[in-house]
């Protein structure tokens, strides 16, 4: 076996090792949250949000694996839902401008999603491996 095949089979193995311990360490914070949430038997708006924060990771992950590519949207997503979390549990201690601050990012975030989308649907690419941008439409979240 060459270097290059060798080199390229560590690097498979490392990213998929990495992914492996994302995910459990994903599960593992879910699995937390959900018995903070028994524990104070409240489940509050944040901590809805928090858990789709964990879905969108853990979705991230598995199309990662599942392509080797890594949709610049879900983090985008993941920003956003972040943000109105931040939002939610901080909006009484925030002063305005810090408020304004969260929501001019959810709003500038959300408006590069709309780019994104636009420019995937208007000007097509294909990438190295002769697949068209648009197998992103595909993935499991469905957006």
């Amino acid at each position: 076996m060459d270097l290059d095949k060798l080199t390229r089979r560590a690097l498979q193995g490392t990213e998929i090792a990495v992914l492996a311990v994302i995910a459990v360490a994903t599960v593992v914070a879910i699995l937390q949250e959900i018995v903070l949430m028994v524990r104070n038997l409240e489940v509050t708006l944040a901590d809805l949000l928090l858990l789709f924060i964990f879905l969108e990771v853990l979705a991230m992950v598995g199309i990662y694996y599942k392509s080797g590519r890594l949709p610049v949207r879900l983090p985008l997503y993941i920003a956003i839902v972040a943000l109105a979390r931040y939002i939610i549990i901080d909006m009484k201690a925030m002063e305005f401008w810090q408020l304004m601050g969260a929501a001019v990012g959810i709003l500038l975030i959300t408006l590069a999603v709309l780019v994104l989308r636009y420019g995937h649907v208007r000007f097509p690419y294909v990438d190295e491996g002769g697949e068209g941008a648009d197998h992103e439409r595909a993935d499991s979240s469905g957006r």
